[in-house]
C-alpha cells in the first residue's frame, strides 16, 4: 500500500523510480531503447537533478540570499485567523508598522461564535477590519469561509509561495508552496524581514493507481500520516507529489490530503499541476495564476514514499492522535483490543477522570455518538455531495446519534443550495452549519462526556473536542473519511466504512458565485490609510515587556512532562480559551492547564522571587548576583506538536519562562516560537524523567555562548544542595535568532531598529 525508501531517489522521466546509490551505467542501460531514453548515457548529474525539484524551483525564485544552502524567503501573501491577527499586528505595531506590504488576508473562522466571551471575539473583528483599512489588507467576515477554503478560492496560484499563521496553511494541491508558522514569522515578513530556513530536504511522494470506490481524500490521508509520523520520516522536510495517480484525482480530493499533511510535521508541501487545477482556476476566475508544475526530466529526492491509491482502505485515527491509524475493516475486526488500549491511554493521561468506550460495543461493533464533517479538510463540496449521496433513501434517526456539516465557504454553501445537495443533507437530518472551524479546536459540536465522534476535521488530541478533564469531562474523537461518517449515519450510528455501502461517486458540476466576497470582503489591498484609526476592544492589550538575556542564567523546573509527544493544545488550550488570545496576561492563566494545573502557580512562584534566592543558590559559583537573570524552565521530551499557535511559548514567557529543555522539538515552528519569545531551546540527552519540579539549573556564560554562535552549553543541576553537570545543546541559529534570544524577544529585537 506504502512504500517509504529513506535513501535519495532518482525520479525520472514523470514515472520511474530509482535509488540513486544504483549504477548509472545500469539504469542506462535498462532505460535505453524502452521509450523513457533517447540516447545512450541521457541522464543528468547529481547536483542538477538536486535542482529538479518543483519545490527547489519555487524556493529559488522567493529566495532573497545569495546562498542557496541557506534562505531568505519572502512570500507572495500572508493569511491569518481571528484567533491570530491580533496579536501578530500587535507585534508589527509595536515594532514601527506602517502598512502591509503584501496582501494580508485576515479570515475570521474561528473566533466566529460572538456569544463567547462578553463582547471580545466580535471586538476583535472589529479591531481587523480597522486593520484591513489602515494597513491595507483583506478582511474576510465571520461565518464567509474558512481561512484556508478562502485562500484556495482568491489566493492561491501556480508558483507562489504563501505564510500563514495557522498550522495548516497548505495549498500545494493548487501549485502554492504554503508554510504555517508562528505569529511572530508573519511579523517579520509585515516588517520587510524574511523567512530564514536552511534548504529543506525534499520528499517525493509518488502517487500510482486510482482510489477504490468509498475511499476519499481522508483515507489517503490518515495512510501516509500513519506510515511517517511516529519515526519523523519527513519532519521539516517538504512533501513533493508526483506520479501519474495524480491525474486519477479531483482537485477537491487532492486539496482534502494535502491539508493534512501538516499531520506528518512537514514543512510544506507541493504538487504537481495539470488541467483539472488549470479548469479549477478558470472556474474561480483566476485563469491568469495557472501554469504547469512540474518536475525537470530527471529529478533527485532525498527521500521516496509510494503510495499505491488502488490498495487503500476506508481508515479511522482512533483516539488521540491523527497517527493511530488502522483500517475500518481492522478495527471492527479488533474494537475490543483497540478500544481497550486507547482507554489505558485514557487513564494514563487523566488517571482521575472514568472514561469507557468498550460499553459502547454492540454484538462486536462501534456505536457512535456524533458524525462531524468540518473545516478546510471536510467542509468541500465534494465531500458534502457525497454524504448527501451515500444517505439518499436514509436518515441519520432520532436514537442518539448526531450529525452535523459546514460547508467550508459561503460560495460552496451556496452551490450546495442550488444543487439541491442542502436539501437532500436536511432531510436525512444534518444539521448544516456556516463556515466555522470550531469543531476542529473543541469550539463548536463539543460532544458529551464520555462520548464518540467521528469527523471529518483535522485533529483528534485530547480534548480537541472541547471536553475539559479537570471538571471531570472526557470525550473521543476518531478520524475519519467523510463517505465513512455518511455510511455511519446511513448504519443507524454503528461504525461502517463507506466501501460497505456499494457507494459510488455522484458526477458533479461545481459552479464557484464570488457574490458574498463581493458583497461583504473588505479589500484595501495597496490601498493603506494611514489615518484610519484602529478599533480597539478593552480586551485587546499590548505584550508585557520582557527582559534582554543576562549574562548568567538561573532556570527554575516548573514542570516536567514525560509523555513522547506534547502537543500544543497541552501547551496552551484551545477551544476555551480562544477568545483570550488578544489579552497575553489573562491567557496565560491557561497555559499547560490540562496537562499540568500547577504549573501557573509554580511559575509565578518563581517569577516572585527575590534577589536573595539568586544569591544563595549562585553563591557556590562566585557569581555576582546582579548578573544573573531568574526565569522558569519546562522539561519536555518531544514539545511542540499541532498548531503554530504562537501562545504555546508566548504564555510561558509572559509567566516568567526563560527556556524549554528537550530531547528533540516537534516541529520547527515550535522551535521558532520559543526563539521569537525570547525563549532558549535547549536540547538535551539526559533522560527528562530524571528532572524535578523545583529543582534549579544554573548555566553560566550563556550570554557569551550566544554571541560566540556556540552551540554546546555547561550547566548545573542544583537539587537538594548538590550539584550536577549538565550538558546542555542549542540547535543551529541564524544570526538573526541568536539576535533575538540577546535582546529577549522579536519585540526588544525591531524596537532596536527604531
Amino acid at each position: 500500500m506504502l512504500t517509504f525508501t529513506s535513501e535519495p531517489t532518482y525520479y525520472l522521466y514523470n514515472t520511474r523510480t530509482f535509488p540513486a546509490s544504483r549504477d548509472r551505467g545500469a539504469i542506462d542501460a535498462e532505460l535505453y531503447g524502452t521509450g523513457y531514453m533517447t540516447a545512450p548515457h541521457d541522464f543528468t548529474d547529481t547536483e542538477t537533478a538536486r535542482r529538479g525539484t518543483m519545490a527547489y524551483q519555487i524556493l529559488a525564485a522567493h529566495n532573497t540570499s545569495d546562498d542557496d544552502e541557506h534562505l531568505r524567503l519572502r512570500f507572495d501573501a500572508l493569511a491569518s485567523h481571528d484567533i491570530t491577527y491580533v496579536g501578530i499586528i500587535q507585534t508589527a505595531r509595536a515594532s514601527g508598522l506602517e502598512r502591509f506590504p503584501m496582501p494580508y488576508v485576515l479570515t475570521n473562522c474561528h473566533n466566529s461564535l460572538c456569544a463567547v466571551g462578553g463582547t471580545i471575539n466580535e471586538d476583535d473583528h472589529r479591531f481587523g477590519l480597522s486593520c484591513a483599512k489602515k494597513y491595507g489588507g483583506i478582511y474576510v467576515p465571520p461565518h464567509m469561509a474558512v481561512i484556508h477554503q478562502y485562500m484556495r478560492e482568491r489566493m492561491a496560484g501556480c508558483g507562489k509561495m504563501i505564510l500563514g499563521s495557522d498550522s495548516h496553511t497548505r495549498y500545494g494541491a493548487l501549485g502554492t508552496l504554503a508554510i504555517g508558522e508562528g505569529g511572530p514569522e508573519l511579523a517579520k515578513q509585515l516588517l520587510g524581514r524574511t523567512y530564514d530556513i536552511p534548504r529543506p530536504q525534499v520528499v517525493g511522494v509518488c502517487l500510482t493507481g486510482s482510489p477504490r470506490p468509498g475511499v476519499g481524500p481522508q483515507d489517503v490521508a490518515l495512510a501516509i500520516i500513519g506510515k511517517v509520523f511516529r519515526e519523523g520520516l519527513v519532519t521539516n522536510k517538504i512533501l513533493e507529489f508526483i506520479g501519474d495517480g495524480i491525474k486519477n484525482l479531483s482537485v477537491d480530493y487532492r486539496c482534502g490530503i494535502d491539508v493534512m499533511t501538516t499531520e506528518t510535521t512537514c514543512l510544506s508541501s507541493i504538487w504537481q499541476t495539470d488541467a483539472k487545477v488549470e479548469e479549477y482556476l478558470r472556474i474561480h476566475g483566476r485563469a491568469g495564476d495557472y501554469r504547469e508544475l512540474k518536475p525537470a526530466r530527471v529529478a533527485l529526492y532525498d527521500a521516496m514514499l509510494i503510495v499505491d491509491l488502488s490498495k487503500i482502505e476506508s481508515m479511522i485515527a482512533l483516539p488521540f492522535h491523527p497517527s493511530n491509524v488502522f483500517t475500518i475493516r481492522e478495527f471492527n475486526a479488533n474494537a475490543g483490543d483497540l478500544l481497550r488500549k486507547v482507554e489505558q491511554d485514557a487513564r494514563e493521561q487523566f488517571p482521575k477522570v472514568p472514561f469507557n468506550l468498550t460499553g459502547k460495543l454492540e454484538n462486536g461493533r462501534m456505536r457512535v455518538d456524533q458524525g462531524i464533517v468540518a473545516g478546510c479538510a471536510g467542509g468541500t463540496y465534494e465531500n458534502l455531495t457525497a454524504m448527501a449521496a451515500i444517505l439518499r433513501g436514509h436518515t441519520v434517526g432520532s436514537m442518539g446519534f448526531d450529525a452535523s456539516a459546514y460547508p467550508s465557504s459561503m460560495p460552496v454553501f451556496m452551490e450546495l443550495v442550488r444543487s439541491g445537495t442542502a436539501a437532500e443533507l436536511m432531510a436525512a437530518g444534518v444539521v448544516i452549519k456556516t463556515a466555522f472551524c470550531g469543531p476542529c479546536f473543541g469550539a463548536g459540536d463539543t460532544p458529551s462526556n464520555n462520548a464518540f465522534s467521528i469527523r471529518h476535521t483535522t485533529r483528534n488530541f485530547p480534548n480537541r473536542e472541547g471536553s475539559k478533564p479537570g471538571q471531570g469531562q472526557l470525550a473521543a474523537v476518531a478520524l475519519m473519511d467523510t463517505r465513512s461518517i455518511a455510511a455511519t449515519a446511513a448504519n443507524g450510528g454503528i461504525l461502517t466504512s463507506a466501501s460497505e455501502m456499494g457507494y459510488a461517486e455522484p458526477h458533479r458540476i461545481y459552479r464557484f458565485d464570488p457574490s458574498p466576497y463581493a458583497a461583504k470582503v473588505y479589500d484595501a489591498v495597496g490601498h493603506a490609510n494611514p489615518n484610519e484609526p484602529l478599533v480597539l476592544g478593552p480586551n485587546i492589550t499590548d505584550w508585557p515587556e520582557q527582559p534582554e538575556l543576562p549574562e548568567n542564567l538561573l532556570l527554575e523546573v516548573v514542570s516536567v512532562i514525560t509523555d513522547p509527544v506534547t502537543t500544543t493544545d497541552e501547551l496552551i488550550p484551545s477551544g476555551e480559551t480562544s477568545s483570550y488570545r488578544s489579552n497575553p496576561l489573562k491567557l496565560a492563566e491557561f497555559t499547560l492547564s490540562r496537562r499540568d494545573p500547577g504549573y501557573v502557580a509554580r511559575a509565578k512562584e518563581c517569577k516572585a522571587r527575590g534577589q536573595d534566592t539568586i544569591a544563595k543558590l549562585c553563591e557556590p559559583f562566585g557569581a555576582n548576583a546582579a548578573t544573573v537573570g531568574l526565569g522558569s524552565v519546562v522539561c519536555a521530551v518531544k514539545p511542540g506538536d499541532g498548531s503554530a499557535r504562537e501562545q504555546a511559548a508566548s504564555c510561558q514567557r509572559v509567566l516568567g519562562g526563560a527556556a524549554n529543555i528537550a530531547n528533540t522539538y516537534a516541529t520547527k515552528r515550535y522551535r521558532s516560537n520559543l526563539i521569537n519569545w525570547g525563549m532558549l531551546p535547549f536540547t538535551t540527552d539526559a533522560d527528562i524523567g530524571s528532572f524535578r519540579s523545583g529543582e534549579f539549573i544554573y548555566v553560566p556564560g550563556i550570554r557569551k555562548v550566544l554571541e560566540n554562535a556556540g552551540r554546546t552549553v555547561s550547566a548545573y543541576r542544583i537539587t537538594d544542595g548538590k550539584l550536577a553537570e549538565l550538558t546542555l545543546t542549542l540547535p543551529e541559529l541564524t544570526d538573526e535568532e541568536r539576535t533575538i534570544l540577546l535582546r529577549g524577544c522579536l519585540i526588544n529585537h525591531y524596537r532596536a531598529h527604531l
